[in-house]
């Protein structure tokens, strides 16, 4: 088939090292459950302010995985 249909989901993703980290945590987590994602966009960023410091990345994803087809024969 060629029709390319997705469906989208959202994951937040937190480390207290990078946003770049963050992603990639949500990303890995996502990708052991959900099969074919294949793209994302950030649509939110925030952190955490611990003695006038960042303390934590925490980072919305919106998440892309092609859907399968389903083979369901329709005979007896």
């Amino acid at each position: 088939m060629t029709d390319h249909v997705y469906r989208l989901i959202e994951v937040v993703g937190s480390s207290p090292s990078s946003v770049e980290d963050a992603i990639q945590s949500a990303i890995a987590k996502a990708s052991s459950t959900i099969r074919h994602i294949r793209w994302f966009e950030v649509i939110e960023t925030r952190g955490q302010v611990e003695n006038g410091k960042v303390a934590y990345y925490q980072v919305t994803l919106k998440v892309g995985f092609s859907l399968e087809d389903e083979h369901v024969s329709l005979r007896p």
